[in-house]
């Protein structure tokens, strides 16, 4: 899998020049066989019977999907949002919630994760065609939204563009909207136009090997004026959102010992192998299991990341010594989080970042001069309920009361009728399984349940509550 990963990444930067921000490439140009069912397929079970849909939205909920609860960051930026007056529009904090009395429907498309993975499989066609289901079941019966907010950044760069078009096919009226343009317009936001620097960019494989950030990032600062260099660092977070997930190929908090099915980073030599000489840096953390590993002559031989915090330290501290190691003279202003599990361990990240400017190599603080003073983190969420809510102002569908939002909330799990051999020790879809499928089947192999104790994994319940409160409340009673 590694070696087909580092294939993967080198075919990235080959697409990076012809894939202006991350869509509308050669293959967004075929429109998928499930849009076409969707549309006009009466027969099939994918039809979405759109010619019933309301033609007055302002009642429907506003559909988020995910590809797991990572997602739920962005339901609490909508949830927490105060940024206009509610009756004039103008972008001026009211203390008035802007989303006040809307409701939500939340997909975390739990089963069929980690999206960034399917591209490096070969399976693009597949992604595309999980995105266009996810949005299917925002907008069909009985789950009928009003907006349609692809929360994943993956699912963003890969396809929105058939969400967009199975939309306008439609002709509902209702539009998508997407991560990875709201967190490029907050990242720039917060740099002088006279100024020069780096943006580093942290998200899955699939994110980074789509371009859509990076070329974003380049095309908003030619469009928006900007005078001064700039380079954009890329990190591709093997592993990161999955362990955020508890996903077993990637972290299992049971284990006390290295596992032949870790698929997170190894030691080894390539861009994303775990650097031995680099341990006093990446300063992670070993009680608990939080790592597994093996030593020889005293030496680590083996390194597993089994916790969120180490794929946090891992990734960050790769990033921003990639930055150093370019010896452009750059300062990194800010990093945007492109994905939105990876807000969860924000707390971490930060801490790695103070970490590194006290870091000394022979008395120099070797990093302090690609740190800018005032580097932040970027979290795209805020600015994707922003571009939501001038949507729906200007659509004039804006639910006005002042009940308390409702919230459904559902997750796919692996279908009952799968064989027992398509699935893990833990009742999972196995890897082959889920990499394997192939595009216009009407079998399914996964449903979709609402949200339960019993398919939310507690540590993601606990963390959803110390993290996102507003979420939290709206899930608990869910659960209850």
């Amino acid at each position: 899998m590694k070696n087909n990963l580092v294939l993967f990444l080198l075919a990235g930067t080959i697409l990076l020049s012809c894939n202006p921000r991350g869509a509308k490439t050669d293959y967004n140009n075929k429109i998928l066989q499930l849009s076409s069912m969707a549309i006009g397929g009466t027969t099939t079970v994918y039809y979405a019977n759109y010619v019933t849909y309301p033609k007055n939205l302002t009642e429907l909920p506003i559909g988020i999907f995910d590809s797991g609860t990572g997602g739920l960051t962005v339901l609490e930026a909508f949830l927490g949002l105060d940024a206009f007056n509610n009756v004039t529009g103008e972008e001026k904090p009211d203390g008035v919630p802007d989303f006040r009395g809307e409701n939500f429907t939340y997909l975390a498309d739990q089963a069929n994760m980690p999206y960034g993975n399917y591209p490096s499989a070969g399976k693009l066609d597949y992604l595309r065609e999980l995105v266009l289901k996810d949005a299917l079941f925002l907008t069909r019966e009985p789950n009928r939204s009003k907006i349609v907010v692809v929360a994943c950044n993956t699912a963003t760069a890969y396809g929105l563009w058939d969400v967009e078009n199975l939309l306008e096919r439609s002709k509902t009226g209702v539009q998508v909207v997407g991560v990875i343009n709201a967190g490029v317009n907050a990242s720039l936001d917060a740099i002088d136009k006279a100024d020069s620097g780096a943006i580093g960019v942290m998200a899955t494989v699939g994110t980074i090997m789509s371009g859509g950030y990076e070329n974003s990032i380049r095309e908003s600062l030619e469009e928006r004026g900007f005078k001064g260099k700039f380079e954009v660092v890329n990190q591709p977070g093997l592993g990161f959102a999955e362990a955020v997930d508890m996903v077993p190929d990637f972290i299992d908090n049971k284990a006390s010992k290295v596992r032949e099915n870790y698929r997170g980073p190894k030691i080894g030599t390539d861009s994303i192998s775990i650097n031995p000489e680099m341990l006093d840096r990446y300063n992670f953390q070993y009680g608990n299991g939080a790592m597994l590993y093996e030593k020889n002559g005293g030496k680590f031989s083996e390194l597993q990341l089994n916790s969120q915090g180490n794929y946090a330290r891992y990734h960050l501290v790769s990033l921003i010594e990639k930055h150093r190691e370019s010896g452009n003279g750059l300062k990194l202003k800010n990093i945007i989080l492109g994905c939105t599990h990876y807000p969860f361990l924000v707390d971490t990240l930060k801490k790695v970042v103070d970490e590194l400017r006290n870091y000394q190599q022979n008395g120099v603080r070797i990093y302090e001069k690609v740190l800018s003073e005032n580097m932040t983190f970027i979290d795209p969420s805020v600015y994707t309920a922003k571009e939501a809510y001038k949507i729906l102002k200007k659509s004039g569908i804006q639910k006005k009361d002042s009940q308390i939002s409702a919230l459904k909330a559902y997750i796919s799990v692996p279908a009952t009728t799968l064989a027992p051999e398509n699935l893990d020790k833990d009742g999972n879809l196995s890897y082959d399984f889920k990499y394997g499928r192939e595009t216009g089947s009407e079998k399914q192999t996964v449903e979709v349940v609402p949200f339960s104790s019993k398919n939310i994994n507690p540590s993601n319940l606990q963390r959803i509550k110390e993290r996102l409160p507003l979420s939290y409340m709206l899930i608990n009673n869910i659960l209850q």
